[in-house]
């Protein structure tokens, strides 16, 4: 099945979805708003599948990719879940320790999509660590509308101690050289947030892409450097934007901050209507030059 676009979807039916895929309303509900959109022979059912992520046509850097080693890890999250389990990718022929990269799932687990950007920065020379919060549940069940509600079934601050641990394992694995860098989407943002003020001391670099922000206070505390990406259409995410951006500035934080214009929330996400080509590639390349940079 071809990828739509979002020019091919009614704006406020990417906001209906929006709030549906962050678990705002039920599936029944969106189907139900989505209905006035159903029209030459759709039905809203088809619109909610057409809008859906379809990984198949978005693997970058199959499981099978030669250069890449990756395999399922578990560690320890004494303060969180207990047991968790991530994927760790590296590049295949790597000699010698490697800066590390955090990379954090959106709210539905640690999807196909996550799992192709960890082997995306493997390539770059990064031993990449992206950890699956609905681990405890039996981990990522094979659909994000599935994963969505097993993830609000979760302890929030559990979670956050789960990559507060996983954040801590890599900055120590052998394989990692000490420097660390984040990365998250969605709901993966705001952890990227978190983890940039939980850890000053270990995260150097972070890179949310449009995620929610952490108070003033603990905006403060902040150590390292932040690039933070946001969608120019993303009215939910980027009213928290300018109390952010005050408080990094008074605490005289590094930051940068990009805001796309006339892209979808989720636009670096190429497995649904809302990619956007253009945002995605310019934000990752901004992105992976950013993590150079910090690591001087």
């Amino acid at each position: 099945m071809e990828r739509k676009t979002a020019q091919e979807f009614d704006q406020e039916l990417l906001y209906l979805y929006d709030f549906y895929a962050h678990g705002h309303i039920d599936r029944r509900t969106f189907l139900e708003r989505a209905a006035k959109f159903a029209v030459g022979g759709l039905t809203a059912v088809a619109l909610l599948e057409m809008m859906s992520p379809n990984y198949a046509l978005a693997v970058q850097v199959p499981k099978e990719d030669a250069r890449v080693k990756s395999e399922y890890v578990k560690y320890a999250s004494p303060d969180g879940s207990g047991e968790m389990r991530g994927l760790f990718a590296k590049p295949s022929a790597a000699k010698g320790k490697l800066p590390g990269v955090i990379v954090v799932h959106e709210n539905r687990g640690l999807n196909p999509y996550i799992e192709d950007v960890a082997r995306r920065l493997a390539l770059e020379g990064y031993v990449a660590f992206a950890p699956d919060a609905l681990y405890p549940l039996g981990g990522y069940p094979g659909t994000d509308e599935e994963g969505v509600a097993m993830q609000r079934k979760l302890d929030g601050k559990k979670i956050t101690e789960d990559f507060v641990a996983a954040t801590q394992f890599l900055h120590t694995h052998a394989d990692c050289n000490g420097f660390m860098a984040v990365t998250g989407f969605c709901f993966g943002g705001g952890m990227a947030n978190t983890l940039a003020w939980r850890l000053p001391e270990i995260v150097k670099a972070s890179a949310p892409y449009y995620g929610g922000q952490p108070s003033p206070e603990n905006a403060a505390k902040i150590k390292g450097a932040l690039l933070l990406h946001y969608a120019g259409l993303d009215t939910r995410v980027n009213a928290g934007w300018p109390a952010y951006e005050a408080a990094l500035k008074a605490a005289s934080v590094s930051h940068q901050a990009h805001i796309y214009p006339e892209v979808n929330h989720g636009f670096h996400n190429d497995t649904t209507p809302r990619f956007d080509k253009t945002a995605a590639e310019l934000s990752w390349k901004r992105t992976l030059e950013f993590f150079k940079k910090q690591q001087g």
